[in-house]
């Protein structure tokens, strides 16, 4: 007994190491059976990573397993992907291995499907990507398929999808989440097979949606008469999301297409039954609402399908008196009436239409009545619409569980006839879109993605023409602003159906508006969002609006500016606004603006002409930030201003101008304007280093100046200013990032030099000793708020030299050129005898002059430096050192630069 049970494991196991090992020897026969069945049946490139073989697990059938295979086409869907699946089995005898495929074809038995996307496309030149199978060379061997044979019992296909996109037709249908299983013997001539199928489905015709992921189940006995390629319905039932629907009838395969003749409806005839076909997502659950009244869809669907015809429709759905009211909501919709055809009389598909002849309900006591006509539904569809009642619309979400992100309020009020086709909404041909009537909306709230704030619509009252749409009156509030405007709109149509700009011309009239209020924060997630959780948000203009505004405002208000009695024109267009011949009241003078702003791209952009004529200078570069950078010593001046200002940049996240991207120009004049230098610490340490100027003085009547700025930098054009008899000529420039380089020149006139240095000048009996000036610099840097200022005496040192000397020299001209030209010579020369014999000429003016100027070297003269004696002193040089140190506040023992 031991023997018999050793040599029964032995044998098992021997068995079951076979079982293992045998799929390795018949691996490589297998890959060459796929791969030779391929190249002979499909006109694409396949590839797939591995075929494998296994004896046990579909034990004791044979399993092939091709994993990871992808189908892509060749032209004119060249390298598209036709097919992708993550593993397909067949299952066969495992005699069938052992056959020799060039004589005889392998029998399948069996096949499964996971995970597959099917792509099926149709190009507008009718051109299919499915065509990929090779015409048959041996048309009679119809049992045979290149290497293989198929005697199918039962397949599956396994959490797959189907796409189907035609350019020539216009429609999109999606079937995902698709499981699908048969079973039967398809090679007996008659036969059942036993069908289970559940999918969601999405149906596109013309960018309308007809469906849209809705649930569809079908479970279905099918007969089989494969001699007559005829399929029978049997026993089944069909779910269109929870509503049932049953069918009965034959598709029947032909040469050139195939016989339908299908009929259905659904079993039951209550209401709940048409909130059975909405979606869950929508209709959420529906087991305990209550429903009266009923619910019919009944359809007869009978004809040919050819690649010219489609078989003739006739579906009809009906509802008559019926309501439903949902537990957890306070309304009920009653007198409901539904009564709907879809046609085709002619099996041609352009022939099919749409007949919606009713579609009533009521909500309390208001009474909403509509019907429509769609024709040429896959074509140019034609729209004939007809809407008549009313409607609150804060009663729809009491009736009714719908999602929204702002409840609706409000009351509509309607009575409008339209028509028009879809091509003419597309490419706005107003002469085809029809519309009479009139609407009336009051107490309406709108959200939208487009705007900031949700816009409150107190009254809105149109009249709809023939090719327009009057807007008789308009009140709302958004935010800050309120808003009154009349006008017309000419595509709302387009509009409200196929996302198309809103076009119109109206008058607005304003008591407040605040721009942030019309402007959407869009909300976008920088590249390290992830990681550092922060997000930008980028304002934008409304990209649907196209339209001229010509407006009018007592403020509009602009990031800190409160701009009154506002007049002028607005065009929005392309996420860009463009303001013309705009008028304002503003910093107690006017204001005139042209310009635009733009967030067509990433970063928004301005440019803009500014205008103003008597604004308060201390207001308005308080107000504007720009100018404080600008002119940042203006903000101490007291008057008016004109000014003429060219800009134009970068805005930020809070559509501000971004200064480092800001360039422009401007033109200034200072009107009756006064100084307050008390309060500017530059001003403050100028008036330290240069004692004889009060600033609080400075004349600034009729000032004028030029200024240019780039890449954050302020460059002044040189300008003069007065103070009392002092010429100041100031150049140089500042950055927005407050530091500065300027240069002031102060030409002081010689009176301002004092006693010691006005008896020398009087030594000389000329006019000319009356207007001399001298020339102080002072450098100022830092920054506007820690400044640097520092003086240089050495040019006003050696200008009032320069200065006595010529004066000098024109008083010897007029005693004798010769003489003087000898006299000249000698000076420059350095003749001492004849240079003595000049001094005593003129009763040693010069001498005591340039003496006292030029420093105490009696064996030469400098006239273009002054030069000191560090061992002898001179009077009157000092004088002169002294009082122009004492001009810049210095002592006479300081260092003079």
């Amino acid at each position: 007994m031991k023997k018999a049970l050793k040599i029964t494991g032995i044998t098992l196991l021997s068995i079951i190491i076979l079982l293992i090992a045998a799929p390795f020897l018949f691996q490589s026969q297998i890959q060459n059976m796929v791969k030779k069945f391929i190249n002979q049946n499909l006109n694409a490139h396949v590839e797939f990573n591995d075929v494998s073989l296994s004896f046990l697990r579909s034990f004791p059938m044979a399993h092939v397993s091709v994993s990871d295979m992808k189908i892509t086409n060749f032209e004119p869907f060249k390298d598209e992907t036709f097919m992708t699946s993550k593993n397909i089995s067949f299952t066969m005898s495992v005699k069938e291995l052992f056959k020799n495929a060039d004589e005889e074809p392998i029998v399948i038995n069996s096949i499964s499907v996971d995970e597959a996307l099917l792509t099926l496309k149709t190009n507008k030149y009718g051109n299919n990507n499915y065509d990929i199978t090779k015409e048959d060379e041996n048309p009679a061997e119809e049992t045979s398929s290149g290497n293989f044979s198929f005697d199918i019992q039962d397949y599956k296909v396994n959490n797959s999808a189907i796409m189907y996109l035609s350019e020539e037709s216009d429609i999109s249908l999606q079937i995902t989440e698709l499981n699908h299983e048969g079973k039967g013997i398809f090679s007996a001539d008659k036969s059942e097979l036993d069908t289970k199928t559940e999918a969601h489905l999405s149906l596109t015709i013309d960018s309308t949606n007809y469906l849209n992921n809705n649930l569809v189940k079908l479970d279905a006995l099918i007969g089989m008469d494969l001699p007559n390629s005829k399929y029978t319905f049997k026993d089944n039932t069909g779910y269109i999301n929870k509503l049932p629907i049953e069918f009965k009838g034959y598709v029947q395969l032909l040469e050139d297409g195939q016989d339908v003749d299908i009929t259905f409806e659904n079993p039951e005839s209550s209401f709940k039954s048409f909130l059975a076909v909405i979606p869950e997502a929508y209709s959420k659950n529906i087991e305990n609402v209550e429903t009266t009244g009923d619910f019919k869809v009944k359809g007869i669907i009978k004809g040919m399908v050819t690649e010219e015809t489609i078989p003739t429709l006739d579906i009809n759905i009906t509802s008559n008196n019926a309501s439903f009211k949902y537990p957890d909501l306070p309304k009920k919709v009653e007198d409901i009436v539904i009564n709907t055809s879809i046609k085709n009389t002619t099996g041609n598909v352009d022939d099919t239409y749409v007949d919606i002849t009713a579609l009533n309900f009521k909500i309390d006591n208001d009474v909403f009545k509509s019907s429509m006509t769609l024709k040429n539904m896959t074509g140019n569809m034609l729209v004939n619409a007809v809407i008549d009642g009313v409607l609150n619309l804060g009663n729809l979400t009491k009736a009714y569980p719908l999602d929204l992100d702002t409840p609706l309020s409000g009351i509509l009020k309607a009575n409008v006839n339209t028509s028009f086709d879809m091509d003419a909404v597309e490419t706005n041909a107003y002469d085809r879109i029809k519309a009479s009537g009139n609407m009336n909306i009051t107490n309406f709230v709108f959200a939208s993605d487009a705007m900031n704030q949700p816009m409150n619509i107190s009254k809105m009252d149109m009249t709809f023409n023939p090719s327009t749409v009057t807007l008789n009156n308009f009140d709302a509030k958004t935010g800050q602003s309120d808003l009154s405007a009349k006008g017309t709109i000419q595509n709302l149509l387009g509009f409200i159906m196929s996302d198309k700009t809103l076009q119109g011309n109206f008058d607005l009239y304003s008591n407040n508006f605040v721009v942030k209020d019309f402007i959407t924060d869009d909300e976008t997630t920088e590249s390290n969002a992830e990681t550092n959780n922060t997000n930008t948000e980028t304002l934008k203009i409304p990209q649907f609006l196209d339209c001229t505004i010509n407006a009018v405002a007592k403020t509009v208000v602009y990031d800190n500016l409160n701009l009154k009695d506002v007049m002028g024109t607005l065009l929005i267009k392309d996420q860009q606004a463009t303001v013309k011949d705009l008028t304002s009241s503003l910093f107690n003078g006017k204001l005139a603006v042209n310009g635009n702003v733009s967030t067509k791209n990433e970063t928004p952009t301005f440019s803009f002409n500014l205008g103003a004529n008597g604004f308060d200078i201390s207001e308005a570069f308080k107000g504007l930030d720009l100018l404080q950078n600008i002119a940042p010593i203006a903000k101490f001046l007291q008057g008016k201003l004109n000014t003429t200002i060219g800009l134009s940049g970068d805005l930020d996240k809070e559509f501000t101008p971004n200064l480092t991207t800001v360039s422009g120009n401007l033109l200034a004049e200072l009107l009756g304007t006064e100084l307050n230098s008390n309060q500017s610490e530059l001003l403050a340490k100028l008036e330290g280093a240069l004692s004889f100027i009060d600033f609080n003085k400075l004349d600034l009547k009729n000032f004028k100046t030029s200024i240019a700025f780039a890449n954050g930098k302020v460059s002044v054009k040189p300008f003069q200013l007065k103070y009392e008899d002092i010429i100041i000529d100031v150049s140089g420039s500042h950055g927005f990032d407050k530091a500065i380089g300027y240069s002031a020149v102060f030409n002081v006139p010689a009176k301002y030099l004092g006693s010691d240095i006005n008896r020398l000048i009087g030594k000389i009996d000329n006019e000319q000793a009356n207007n001399i000036t001298i020339p102080v610099t002072a450098n100022i840097g830092g920054t506007l708020t820690n400044p640097t200022v520092q003086t240089d005496l050495t040019s006003g040192v050696t200008n009032l030299t320069k200065q006595l000397i010529e004066i000098e020299k024109q008083k010897l001209l007029t005693q004798g050129k010769d003489k003087v030209q000898d006299m000249l010579g000698d000076l420059i020369s350095g003749n001492k005898s004849k240079t003595d014999s000049i001094k005593t000429q003129q009763n040693n003016v010069v001498k005591d002059v340039l003496g006292g100027i030029i420093g105490g070297n009696k064996t030469s003269t400098d006239t273009t430096a002054v030069k000191t004696d560090s061992t002898k002193t001179n009077p009157t040089k000092d004088a002169v050192k002294n009082v122009l140190g004492g001009l810049l506040g210095t002592k006479k023992k300081d260092t003079v630069k």
